[in-house]
């Protein structure tokens, strides 16, 4: 009910003149940034449960501590960044009176040195990930805008084909260029897969013995 209250009062007031808009501004900054923080908490938890679980050695105190220093981190990074580009957005809009695109570049420059320039493992996963998401949306964009050629065969085998003969070749020759949960998931996919011990490996983590 009380939200429902506040993200009642950030809506309407929105069009009502300098001040009311400064207060709709404030509130949809906070409910967002509140909101954030629970999609990154849901995103990440499940996460850290399963590598931490398979791949992390130390105590279950020491696990769970872990996760919930993952949880945390991935949660906390993604509100202050949504908080920073926002005002930061706001500000350009107040600043110049109206919208252009370069404002979202900026804001989103400014909140990513901020927040995730922290060299982290955290931040470190997240910003790859962007980064496959930001090649495939430009290689699209030029398409469209006519800068690529569009061809009629779907390049999308070609593409599977170059990025799993790529990883494998670093992982089995220059493993330590790829991102350590990277290398945690191949370990155990290429190389702990082909120990066998008892069947207790189906249903625990089969990590060599040493």
């Amino acid at each position: 009910m009380l939200w429902d209250v506040i993200f009642g009062l950030g809506m309407c007031t929105k069009d009502l003149g300098s001040f009311p808009t400064r207060v709709g501004f404030v509130c949809d900054t906070n409910i967002s940034t509140i909101f954030i923080s629970r999609y990154g908490a849901k995103i990440r938890a499940p996460h850290a449960l399963v590598m931490t679980l398979l791949f992390k050695k130390g105590s279950l105190q020491d696990k769970l501590k872990a996760i919930a220093l993952a949880t945390y981190t991935h949660s906390r990074n993604l509100s202050l960044f949504v908080f920073t580009y926002k005002c930061l957005l706001g500000a350009q809009r107040w600043w110049q009176g109206k919208e252009g695109q370069l404002h979202s570049f900026l804001a989103a420059c400014v909140g990513g040195w901020l927040v995730f320039g922290d060299n982290n493992h955290i931040n470190s996963q997240i910003n790859m990930y962007l980064l496959s998401r930001v090649l495939f949306g430009l290689s699209r964009l030029a398409a469209e805008k006519g800068y690529l050629p569009v061809t009629k065969r779907d390049p999308f085998p070609l593409f599977a084909t170059l990025v799993w003969g790529l990883v494998l070749w670093l992982f089995e020759y220059h493993p330590h260029t790829l991102q350590p949960s990277l290398q945690s998931s191949m370990t155990y996919l290429y190389d702990d897969s082909n120990v066998w011990h008892d069947l207790s490996d189906f249903l625990v983590y089969n990590k060599k013995k040493t």
